[in-house]
């Protein structure tokens, strides 16, 4: 299989499935324990902190584990709606994952206002739209997508952290897509809360993040046994846990070798031959920054849905837009969000490579998915 489906989930890296093992058959102990096997527990809990803290350049004790950015996210969320009643404007971008978007829905529901950003053509928030959208004192938290899970479209977080702070309201970004993929600096751009997902970054499911700065306020979604410091309560995943840490040395290490240069000369290249290949191909959000493994490409008279089919059959996958939502194709509200309408997302795919890609993959890739786009497309009538 040629997988290129990574901002869906990556596969785990060999490394962190080794660093993992021991804690699920030797080395079980609760971390909470006072014996010699829960000490051991808590020893590596600790030790992947330290490791995940040193991926966004924070300090350990500003890491809270949790079972996944979804968690995270909805942690923030919440805290933010019931600590400050007397500020009811929550705003986010018009681009924002699932977990934000409902959540934002939730906060209507309980008697919040939501103001979302619109994007330009490219999929960047708007800065002055969200000047514009900042209510003095009465806005509590700005939660914006750092990355783009589809488009892998980069916003401009240090500008709209600045007006944000000005304004007195608190700042959440969802770094799921960026971690490991692009430096995170938390001191450079001093964001108060950041989710973060294990398995976006070669660990497995069932783990991640929240970092929560020093200096903001927090309290736990989950209450009842005092873990994690008393800011997230359930007997800590360990085995999850440690791979999470081992992910994170890993990521800090690719990037600190300058692979992401690499991986987005790699990008280039696949994205040249289907542009070259297919009339009016278009690349979203081509003049943005972006990550470095991301493609979401419209392939104009395409059937997205019958190509993810075909696709799967030869061996390759790739998703039709987010595949965090549901297992169906739906329209994309980031490609509306930007401008585009039910047909051009129709003919869009989303192609999403990790460090365990190889060259040879992504342009043989590239070679199948022209060859199914053409062979349906004549099915069609579209093409001659």
């Amino acid at each position: 299989m040629l997988y290129l489906d990574a901002n869906a989930t990556t596969p785990p890296d060999p490394l962190v499935v080794e660093e993992m093992l021991p804690f699920l058959t030797q080395h079980y102990g609760n971390a909470s324990a006072s014996h010699a096997a829960g000490r051991r527990a808590r020893r590596a809990i600790e030790k992947a902190r330290g490791q995940v803290a040193k991926l966004i350049s924070a300090e350990a004790e500003e890491i809270i584990f949790t079972s996944g950015a979804t968690e995270s996210i909805n942690s923030v969320l919440a805290f933010a709606q019931q600590e400050w009643p007397q500020r009811p404007l929550l705003i986010t971008s018009a681009v924002e994952h699932a977990a934000v978007v409902e959540g934002a829905e939730r906060w209507e529901q309980r008697g919040g206002r939501v103001k979302r950003v619109p994007v330009d053509e490219s999929g960047i928030p708007r800065p002055q739209a969200l000047r514009e959208a900042l209510e003095p004192g009465l806005t509590a938290l700005v939660s914006v997508i750092w990355a783009n899970n589809e488009t892998g479209v980069i916003s401009p977080m240090a500008e709209m952290l600045a007006m944000a702070h000005e304004a007195g309201a608190l700042v959440h970004a969802d770094a799921v897509q960026m971690a490991g993929k692009v430096g995170i600096d938390v001191k450079t751009v001093p964001v108060d809360y950041l989710s973060l997902s294990g398995h976006k970054m070669h660990a497995p499911k069932g783990v991640g993040a929240l970092f929560v700065s020093r200096h903001a306020p927090f309290r736990p979604l989950l209450i009842g046994g005092g873990q994690e410091s008393g800011r997230r309560s359930g007997t800590e995943n360990v085995p999850g846990i440690v791979a999470m840490g081992k992910a994170a040395e890993l990521a800090v290490s690719w990037l600190a070798g300058g692979q992401a240069a690499e991986m987005t000369s790699l990008r280039d290249e696949f994205e040249q031959l289907l542009i070259d290949g297919w009339p009016g191909a278009r690349v979203h959000g081509a003049n943005a920054p972006r990550l470095p493994n991301t493609t979401s490409i419209c392939l104009p008279g395409a059937d997205a849905a019958g190509m993810l089919i075909v696709l799967d059959q030869r061996g390759i996958a790739c998703s039709g837009g987010s595949a965090c939502h549901t297992a169906s194709l739906h329209p994309s509200h980031v490609l509306e969000a930007m401008g585009f309408e039910a047909a051009h997302a129709g003919s869009t795919l989303r192609f999403s490579m990790s460090r365990m890609n190889t060259r040879d993959e992504a342009l043989s890739a590239a070679v199948e998915i022209l060859r199914t786009a053409k062979h349906l497309a004549e099915q069609k009538g579209f093409l001659d």
